[in-house]
């Protein structure tokens, strides 16, 4: 053995166990033959750096593998980062413009070489944290989704749904980013409410009868209107349907028209259609049947008002910034008599209503986002969809918590076609090129367009790289060789990180189980056993690893799909830099340990919950292991080592049938919170276990034996018994605390191996003990029962008290005398003949009454009024409680989290009446 220190301190063996773990090559070691594990991380940007968010998803991934691994199976995590398109270009284009350069001073691939440098130098940092983390992952196939193997795999993929119809080129809407001159995402797409106005405008009609209004957050777009739509069931229309609207400012003639889109209870009912400019107005004049390439863009890729197709827009508004040409379109509204006054509820006059308007900005650029015209590629989104949909519905993929399905499902039936492309420098060029005659050639090389263009066309390749969410929806099999391995050739191993020009060795390859066991796609690896996702990607990640999963590999990408919440603030706000509300993880690794903040994580994740961040219960969690730590210690200097066996050591004593028989309960609840993706049942399983029943229970009951007896006679079978009780703690709690326990692990004793590549407990049904787990539970509950009530009545710690015993039968007055002495030393009470007189505690166990006297103890009188008048407090404090609760008012109009307290306040003092209450019954 070797000896602890005396201070539990996570910094000094962190950073020592997990350099030796990953220089061994214990996160993937040698096991030919066995189960193949799989799971993959989701790939953080190559700029990123470890969040909270990150500090959740890896923590329960890593359970999920040291589990597999300590199982015995051939776990493997995929680790890897992806290019990450547009934040990494701001990054080197930032770094750039320190020297006063811009990227287009220089060439493309000058600027895509000046990445890749930025890459190896400065990239990665994430990965050195997830390090700190604890994250056993499979370092040395690190991948990277721009890596030479996995550019081949993008190339095909895009290729071959190209040559399939599945991916096109299409002019349709995007979210545009003027900042940065590209289209984005959904995901990149942050709303946020800004104070705005709400135009409403006099369209004239063409043949100067009236006037139709209608009412627009954005004005200035009246200069692409192409109609002004209303509802067909809106009677006030009906005789103006088919009719012509002069516009102002243009003088454009526009056509009034039928659509659903237009609410008759909304407004004045007819609404402003501006195709090229909102997504709404997109569908509304394709429904119309306005083509896409007919369609009016009024902004050019800065979002500055540009010529329109049939040239009306007025000279002196060419150039203006969207928010310079909305306030001389308001304007003009306004001389020309067309913009309808807002009149407020003091009857003053205004050019608009205020309002608070949901603002699309750019996560990155913060620019406002506009909805922009612009040909781009697209993949046939709703034909991958069917078999992802089916594959839900049938239970290929269980979908964890099941509550997601209705949204996944609503979502998918619903999907609309996506946009791949967007306008960088920095990622997987897209594979087509360009005639001079605008023939389209897609194909993996330039060789081979050239070859289906022919000799002397001369071919320019397109601009644009694909979306970052294309290549990492290809993670579940390119990190696994695809397409460079076939199923049938690949052996277990390989293919990890293999560049394109590699091959694999295949000679003497290992054992491996049928086929019918195992599967034989990509060595058994796919699909991945499980994955791991914050729900807030389960649309731009998750589901098109479905998509494209099932279309090349005719089989989904992962067995199960597990969501989890968010982590928010302690008041339960969603954290963000502006907030200033944001938890660093590393500073809490600095604090407390990565043990206790993974434990944290894995406690507080409750299926379809987000995470309240609560720095408290993470220092709880390194009290938690300093406990185990200074249990460890005792157990050491009382001569408890590691254990000799796997199995159970032979056990006479009553408390140690108990203990094993605890053990195997621990482990089969373990096992089944496990297989459920339960991992607060399964840390908190493991922590009653650990903290009461063993440190707090279990090493109390067998001290007297660990010391010897009246002979000097040493209890060897309770050293063995705690010894492997303890081994078994560490075995369980090693995937939430890998470092605290590889540390005791090897303390308590030589080991053959490290604690990371153990094996699991295999909790054996006839270790259960019914008859000395009913003795040893009676005495805890006893124990603690006359504890509780010595503490109540404010009894001294150190007074011995007797105890007396009313109505036991023989069974019991036979526990009472096997149990003698430690009822004695952990109760300090006396076992009495006859039975007590006058004043006395009493406490019911079972159908025993077990009476204390404390006549000369205490002050009876004294403690009877201090316990009536404490009952009184609590009582009143509880019925005012129950009164704000009761008011419908209160309830409804004060904060969730105001009421939320008052209840836990109220079933507080609840309690302690109720505990009071009994503590003055108990005196007779």
């Amino acid at each position: 053995m070797t000896e602890l220190p005396k201070t539990f301190d996570p910094a000094a063996i962190e950073a020592r166990w997990y350099a030796h773990w990953e220089a061994k090559g214990q996160f993937r070691p040698e096991r030919p033959g066995a189960e193949p594990w799989t799971i993959v991380n989701p790939p953080p940007n190559v700029t990123g750096s470890l969040h909270i968010g990150h500090a959740l998803d890896n923590t329960l991934q890593d359970i999920l593998v040291r589990h597999a691994r300590l199982q015995g199976k051939d776990a493997r995590w995929v680790v890897g980062t992806d290019h990450a398109g547009i934040a990494t270009q701001m990054v080197v284009e930032r770094q750039m413009g320190l020297k006063q350069q811009k990227r287009t001073d220089f060439s493309r691939e000058d600027f895509v070489a000046k990445v890749w440098e930025w890459k190896e130098e400065s990239g990665g940092e994430i990965t050195q944290q997830l390090r700190r983390l604890g994250c056993s992952m499979d370092w040395e196939n690190e991948r990277f989704t721009m890596d030479e193997g996995f550019s081949k795999a993008v190339l095909k993929v895009f290729v071959d749904l190209h040559r399939e119809g599945l991916i096109y080129r299409d002019k349709r809407l995007v979210n545009w980013d003027p900042g940065l001159g590209t289209a984005i995402s959904d995901l990149e797409v942050e709303t946020r409410e800004i104070k705005g106005s709400f135009w409403h405008l006099r369209y004239p009609l063409a043949d100067g009868s009236g006037f139709i209004e209608v009412a627009t957050t954005r004005p200035e777009t009246m200069l692409a209107d192409m109609a002004v739509a209303v509802n067909a069931a809106d009677e006030r229309y009906t005789a103006l349907v088919g009719k012509q609207v002069r516009l102002p400012i243009t003088g454009r003639l526009i056509p009034i028209i039928t659509d659903d889109h237009a609410d008759p209870a909304l407004g004045s009912g007819a609404v402003k259609i501006t195709p090229g400019h909102d997504f709404n107005d997109f569908e509304v004049g394709k429904r119309a049947g306005i083509a896409a390439g007919a369609m009016l863009n009024m902004l050019d890729a800065k979002a500055r008002v540009v010529q329109v197709a049939d040239g009306l827009i007025p000279e002196e508004l060419l150039g203006l910034t969207t928010a310079e040409a909305r306030k001389a379109v308001v304007a003009r509204l306004k001389d020309e008599g067309f913009l309808i006054p807002h009149v407020d509820t003091e009857g003053t006059e205004h050019d608009a209503e205020p309002r608070t308007i949901q603002t699309p900005l750019g996560d990155r650029s913060g620019a406002v986002i506009e909805p922009w015209l612009t040909d781009q590629w697209y993949v046939d989104a709703a034909t991958l969809a069917k078999p992802a949909i089916e594959a839900v519905r049938s239970g290929a993929v269980r979908i964890v918590p099941k509550t997601w399905e209705k949204t996944y499902f609503n979502w998918m039936e619903n999907i609309q076609p996506w946009c791949v492309s967007r306008q960088l420098w920095w990622g997987h060029r897209i594979p087509a090129w360009y005639a001079d005659d605008g023939q389209v050639f897609v194909a993996e090389t330039e060789a081979d367009a050239q070859a289906q263009a022919g000799e002397g066309v001369t071919l320019r390749r397109d601009e644009d790289v694909l979306d970052t969410w294309f290549s990492s929806a290809l993670w579940p099999f390119a990190t696994l060789g695809w397409p460079e391995q076939s199923p049938s050739r690949l052996r277990e191993g390989l293919g990890e990180g293999m560049s394109a020009g590699d091959s694999p060795d295949l000679t003497d390859p290992p054992p491996t189980p049928p086929a019918s066991e195992r599967g034989e796609t990509l060595g058994g690896r796919y699909p991945n056993d499980v994955l791991i996702s914050g729900f807030d990607i389960l649309f731009f990640w998750d589901a098109r690893m479905m998509m494209q999963g099932l279309h090349f590999m005719k089989e989904v990408p992962f067995k199960t799909l597990y969501l989890h919440g968010l982590v928010r603030a302690a008041d339960g706000a969603k954290m963000s830099k502006s907030k200033g509300n944001t938890v660093d993880p590393l500073g809490l690794i600095e604090k407390y340990g990565a043990d206790a903040l993974r434990f944290f994580m894995a406690a507080m994740e409750s299926q379809g919950r987000d995470i309240k961040m609560d720095e408290k219960r993470v220092e709880g969690y390194r009290n938690f292991a300093t406990k185990l730590w200074n249990a460890t210690r005792f157990a050491m200097a009382n001569g408890i080592g590691a254990s000799k066996t796997i199995e159970p050591p032979a056990a006479d004593l009553a408390v140690n049938r108990w203990i094993i028989a605890e053990t195997v309960e621990t482990v089969q609840a373990l096992d089944l919170a496990l297989a459920e993706l339960r991992f607060d049942a399964a840390a908190n399983t493991v922590y009653q276990f650990a903290w009461s029943r063993f440190c707090d229970w279990y090493l109390e009951l067998i001290k007297p034996v660990m010391v010897g007896d009246e002979r000097g006679v040493v209890d060897d079978e309770s050293k063995a018994v705690a010894g492997w009780v303890l081994d078994q703690i560490l075995v369980m709690l090693h995937p939430f605390m890998p470092f605290l326990t590889e540390e005791l692990w090897h303390a308590l004793g030589e080991r053959e191996y490290d604690l990371i590549v153990a094996k699991w407990p295999m909790p054996d049904a006839r270790a259960l003990d019914p008859a000395a787990r009913a003795e040893i539970d009676w005495l805890i509950r006893l124990v603690g029962e006359v504890r509780g009530a010595r503490t109540e009545l404010n009894v001294p710690p150190g007074a011995r008290l007797p105890l007396y015993v009313r109505d036991a039968d023989a069974a019991t007055m036979a526990r009472l005398e096997r149990q003698r002495g430690v009822i004695a030393r952990l109760a300090r009470v006396d076992l009495g003949e006859g039975d007590a007189a006058g004043g006395a505690l009493q406490v019911v166990v079972d159908a025993a009454t077990y009476v204390l006297p404390l006549e000369g103890v205490i002050d009876l009188d004294a403690e009877r009024a201090r316990l009536t008048k404490a009952i009184a407090a609590a009582g009143k404090e509880r019925d005012a409680l129950a009164g704000r609760l009761s008011n419908a008012s209160f309830v409804e109009r004060a904060k969730p989290e105001a009421v939320e307290k008052a209840r836990a306040d109220h079933a507080e003092k609840a309690a302690e009446a109720e505990r009071l209450g009994a503590a003055l019954a108990r005196l007779g």
